[in-house]
């Protein structure tokens, strides 16, 4: 089975070291893992005269479309939620009817996540809920991230766990 690696390990300076022991976590279980750092093989001669963004936004669907799951690090990036190009692909896997596992390094929900991102701007009101300085709700339901990511993942049969080999493995099992 062909699993899509979506996550923000791109942008980290040893990404190939974390996409290969990634790749071979899969391998283990019996997966392929497929990084959006690899070539499409078969890609359109057309893309090549596509802005560099627009190819690898177009790799990166044609590489989840390729596959039959994906497993995606939604640890917090740039702040109290996953990377954005992550969820993105979550979605799309999921629009796709693609079975999505995430994992996260962090301890804490999303909605203290927010809280502590505003610093002192996080207000609890009266009523108990927490709103952010302009008045607006923070989301608290004690999920992992926004509402959407975790609904998307466990409707498409997944999980959210606090590990990338617990995740494989999962997937691996419910597969056979």
């Amino acid at each position: 089975m062909r699993v899509y690696l979506a996550g923000p390990d791109v942008f980290y300076p040893d990404a190939e070291a974390r996409t290969a022991a990634m790749k071979a976590i899969c391998a283990r279980y019996g997966l392929v893992g497929v990084s959006p750092l690899d070539a499409l093989e078969g890609e359109p001669a057309a893309w090549g005269g596509l802005a560099e963004w627009r190819r690898i936004a177009r790799r990166n669907e044609a590489h989840i479309t390729g596959c039959a799951a994906v497993i995606a690090n939604l640890t917090p990036f740039r702040g109290p939620s996953a990377d954005a190009g992550t969820v993105y692909e979550v979605g799309f896997a999921r629009a796709l009817g693609r079975v999505v596992f995430g994992w996260t390094e962090a301890a804490e929900d999303f909605a203290t996540r927010t809280r502590a991102s505003l610093g002192g701007r996080a207000v609890c009101g009266s009523d108990g809920v927490w709103r952010d300085g302009d008045g607006l709700l923070i989301e608290a339901f004690g999920l992992v991230d926004n509402l959407m990511i975790d609904a998307g993942i466990a409707e498409s049969g997944g999980a959210i766990l606090p590990a990338f080999d617990r995740c494989a493995a999962l997937l691996a099992s419910s597969k056979s």
